[in-house]
């Protein structure tokens, strides 16, 4: 391989490599944001069992009328 020849095929696998990297980024960005999402709402929900949790472990004077 001569020189110009070399050098255009490193230019190359560096573009692609840049190209590669960026998606990659891209991706990790991406999932990085769902995963907190997915974070947060999990927190909301474990708030919402344990207030309905703790609502529930109340007992009433008196039976609900369909007893």
């Amino acid at each position: 391989m001569t020189d110009p020849a070399r050098l255009e095929a490193l230019e190359m696998r560096i573009a692609h490599l840049e190209r590669a990297v960026q998606e990659l980024s891209e991706e990790f960005y991406r999932q990085q944001r769902d995963i907190d999402r997915l974070r947060q709402r999990n927190q909301q929900l474990l708030a919402e069992v344990e207030g309905g949790a703790a609502g529930a472990s109340r007992t009433d004077p008196e039976p609900p009328p369909h007893y």
